[in-house]
């Protein structure tokens, strides 16, 4: 017989999730990017596998999908994607290792991007969820690329609304939920200091001159934003300033596992790391092509893949044939992400090529030696996860960073894509596929990586109907949230502080005077007198 202890634990559990379970969910997911999209339409499958309805708005067709998905997909013009992609041929020619003077030079070209955003939210079918008053919905996920004007929607339909960001806690998100920029030992994007040790004077001053210039980009960034805002929702006199909007925000969902990558840093309990949110916990079947050509690598098989954004057209002609030189020479297996199937670097047999790939299935391969990649967070994240030493080709963005903070973990290799020669590039695969080290330091990280009290899956799922059962989540918000910048940092109590130690100054030295005129200068005229 089932104690009573018992039965009375599973009704209160039964109570608590009760409140929350099959929830309207409203995903806005705008982004340009199908990696980004991957990272929030997992967040989103998470809520539909629990029971919930998830309706989502995109601008591309998302991969990640559930029955109890709703796509609403708003495509793009065919103007928009050209310029998307010749944005990005562009900056796969151009040094970005620098990511914050790489933001400013693409300003101009960039904007596009939120224009598209805008646009797809003024689509008949975005807007009817919230004219047609039979939607009703309990929580927002907003998907965020430098684009806080769209959480302005969350308002429209009156829900709570959590941001779903693909990187870990920075400068552009902080703000939004009063997270502390310790830009002395936080440097913005990337986890590059070592753990155990001090951060030195030159990396204190590159951290604090990258966040000060960034800071003025966000400034700008924040305008353009301020713009599209009032466009959008300027008809609506029930909405509130742009400014006020922005302290509306429940919760962030970060990209992110500091306690194992880093950095170190106080977060507020509106942050929420769901790092590897992506990532299943039991790989799907390969396909068959892939299966056999894994199955027969009896040296072992590498992975190729730049990512979603880079095509294998806009690299240089000439560096994809120094890599195919290398590569077709290997005898391991080489699984190559090549979007033109009919003009392919070259024939090899040990080389499979394919227009997409299951990145985390085949990564999670135990042929799998080696994973060249482009340092994009979503990839980095899979090969600590299953394990797998990395040589990095990054291209823009927070890639440098990514790959800078791999390297000095000790789990491989980075090159330039743009300076890539044969021989560095022969010596840094066989350097890693030989030293065992590098397979060594991943996997010990891989075990670390998934040590958490609560998985991603457990943290999206709790905290989400955490919001849902309060509606919200103001009370977990910092004072920061709504505190100027003079205020929060002190900047008027030090005010204070120095013309309270001017006055006693100048009063000190009224009183000094005084007493010399009083005691001293008096005598000296006396003795002028008797002189004379």
């Amino acid at each position: 017989m089932v104690p009573i202890r018992v039965c009375f634990l599973a009704v209160a559990i039964v109570a608590l999730i009760g409140g929350s379970q099959g929830a309207n969910i409203l995903g806005i997911f705008p982004s340009l990017s199908p990696s980004h999209l991957i990272i929030q339409m997992s967040a989103a499958k998470v809520l539909a596998e629990r029971g919930h309805n998830v309706t989502v708005v995109t601008l591309l067709r998302p991969v990640v999908t559930h029955k109890n998905i709703t796509v609403i997909t708003v495509p793009v013009s065919k103007d928009a994607d050209q310029l998307m992609s010749d944005n990005v041929k562009e900056m796969a020619k151009n040094d970005n290792s620098n990511f914050v003077s790489a933001l400013f030079r693409m300003w101009e070209k960039m904007d596009f991007i939120f224009k598209a955003v805008a646009e797809a939210l003024k689509h008949d079918r975005v807007r009817d969820l919230y004219r047609n008053k039979a939607n009703k919905f309990d929580l927002v996920l907003s998907g965020f690329f430098m684009s806080d004007f769209h959480l302005g929607f969350a308002r429209k339909v009156n829900a709570p609304v959590i941001i779903v960001a693909t990187i870990l806690p920075n400068q552009m998100l902080n703000p939004l939920i009063g997270n502390p920029s310790e830009v002395s030992y936080v440097p913005p994007f990337s986890d590059s200091i070592e753990k155990g040790k001090s951060v030195s004077f030159r990396q204190r001053l590159v951290s604090f001159t990258t966040s000060f210039f960034l800071g003025l980009y966000m400034r700008f960034s924040d305008r353009r934003s301020q713009n599209l805002y009032e466009e959008l929702f300027a008809d609506d006199l029930n909405m509130p300033e742009y400014s006020e909007m922005l302290k509306n925000i429940s919760l962030v969902f970060f990209a992110s596992h500091a306690l194992s990558e880093g950095p170190i840093r106080p977060n507020v309990p509106a942050a929420i790391e769901i790092g590897g949110i992506h990532i299943k916990d039991k790989p799907d079947p390969l396909p068959q092509n892939l299966a056999d050509f894994l199955g027969n690598a009896t040296d072992g098989a590498i992975l190729l893949s730049l990512g979603s954004n880079m095509k294998g057209s806009y690299i240089r002609p000439d560096t994809v044939t120094k890599m195919f030189n290398v590569l077709s020479k290997l005898k391991q297996r080489v699984i190559w992400k090549w979007e033109d199937l009919e003009k392919t670097p070259g024939q090899s047999d040990n080389i499979l090529y394919s227009k997409w790939l299951p990145q985390d299935d085949i990564l999670a391969h135990p042929k799998i030696k080696l994973f060249i990649n482009h340092a994009g967070k979503g990839g980095i994240t899979e090969a600590q996860y299953h394990g797998k030493p990395m040589l990095s080709l990054p291209l823009f963005g927070d890639q440098p960073g990514n790959a800078e903070g791999m390297v000095k973990k000790g789990f491989g290799l980075t090159l330039s894509l743009l300076t890539l020669e044969e021989q560095p590039f022969q010596e840094a695969i066989q350097e890693i596929l030989t030293n065992p080290q590098y397979a060594q330091e991943v996997a010990t990280f891989s075990s670390l990586y998934r040590d958490r009290p609560m998985s991603s899956r457990e943290l999206v799922v709790y905290w989400s109907e955490y919001v849902i059962r309060h509606h919200g989540a103001a009370h977990l918000q910092s004072p920061l949230v709504h505190m100027n910048f003079i205020a929060a940092n002190n900047l008027d109590i030090y005010a204070l502080l120095a013309g309270i130690l001017v006055i006693v100054l100048l009063f000190f030295k009224a009183l000094v005077k005084f007493i010399y005129r009083r005691f001293l200068s008096k005598p000296k005229k006396a003795s002028k007198q008797k002189t004379h």
